[in-house]
């Protein structure tokens, strides 16, 4: 077999990424890891791994962000970077029905930035640790040559009891969201849309008037620990949980596949500003794909016993947006028309 034969060969055997996707490859690279120790409660495949640690057991999460990939530095301050960096790391606890109360920051830095520069993304990563009452614990920074790249690790803490992973909803329970959807993937189309304008025409001012809140949900997103509280205060343990990241949509399916049934949502039931909706269609895009798929958002995605209906109505911003159904009757959207439709969920694709 000639060179040519043998790399062509070896090709047609190599599968692609993105064949696969992010949460195909993870499951794919990790089937075949046990969990040897007894302390380890829970490993890969939720939002966060669960460690046994007396009393209350350690969540443990942790996230990577390239630039160039989870960031555009052109319209991403350094300081509102810092300080997502760490708040969606937090949300990743907080889905787990967990308390955040430690991270880790890892940092990956080319030559062009400044000491100055890195003081400014700290300062955002200190914010967060202020107002999420958690600690800096640790880290490590090296060089790059490809941009800056960001590892955060969150540890939690819950008891054992209280921990809430995605494979626990059950037929009958109720599917309920929290906040607004959509928001800041419409921040990420406005900011796209003028570094656009910008580069082709650098005198142009941008145009940001009255678009804050879309923008703020892009850069600067919260965790919903107030959920958390307000759901313990009420007696609520929810049986299944995820933080949307990904897009509602493609959240609920990780949800239904880990637990082994299936969903169906409302789609007069699916939380968005009037802004959203005007600024999807001012780009001419469906304020609905927009909420579903958009992803970002950060709020939480969760399932509740139907016996907790009318707790959970007494709750601020939380959302009944559908009930859990058997497997075999799939994920579906009810529409405002009256047509019973496949959900899609095509979300973050990360390859």
């Amino acid at each position: 077999m000639s060179k040519k034969e043998q790399h062509q060969d070896a090709s047609q055997s190599h599968t692609p990424l993105g064949q696969l996707g992010e949460f195909g490859l993870i499951e794919h690279l990790t089937r075949d890891f046990d969990l040897r120790h007894a302390s380890s409660l829970l490993g890969v495949g939720d939002d966060a791994a669960v460690i046994a640690g007396g009393d209350a057991a350690l969540v443990v999460s942790t996230d990577l962000l390239i630039e160039g990939i989870h960031f555009d530095l052109m319209y991403h301050p350094l300081k509102h970077l810092g300080y997502k960096a760490v708040v969606v790391n937090l949300s990743d606890i907080y889905a787990m029905n967990a308390i955040p109360e430690q991270i880790t920051v890892s940092v990956g830095v080319s030559n062009r930035f400044s000491v100055e520069a890195m003081e400014e993304f700290y300062a955002g990563i200190g914010r967060a640790c202020e107002l999420y009452h958690v600690d800096l614990v640790g880290g490590d920074t090296s060089s790059s040559n490809k941009g800056m790249i960001i590892s955060v690790t969150a540890i939690g803490r819950a008891r054992p009891e209280e921990i809430v992973r995605r494979s626990g909803a059950q037929v009958g329970d109720l599917v309920c969201v929290s906040g607004n959807l959509g928001a800041a993937y419409l921040g990420l189309q406005i900011l796209e849309r003028e570094k656009q304008i910008y580069l082709s025409q650098p005198d142009v001012q941008p145009d940001l008037e009255g678009q804050n809140y879309l923008i703020e949900r892009q850069l600067k997103p919260e965790a919903r620990r107030d959920l958390i509280r307000h759901l313990r205060e009420a007696g609520i343990q929810p049986t299944a949980m995820i933080d949307i990241s990904d897009g509602m949509a493609s959240d609920l399916m990780h949800i239904c596949k880990a637990s082994g049934v299936g969903a169906y949502v409302e789609e007069g039931n699916i939380p968005m500003r009037q802004e959203s909706e005007l600024m999807a269609l001012k780009f001419k895009l469906d304020p609905l794909t927009c909420a579903l798929n958009g992803g970002e958002d950060y709020e939480l995605l969760f399932t509740a016993s139907a016996d907790d209906l009318e707790k959970l109505r007494t709750l601020p911003d939380i959302y009944i947006s559908g009930e859990i159904v058997s497997q075999d009757d799939g994920v579906t959207l009810h529409t405002n028309g009256g047509k019973i439709v496949p959900l899609t969920a095509p979300g973050w694709q990360h390859f």
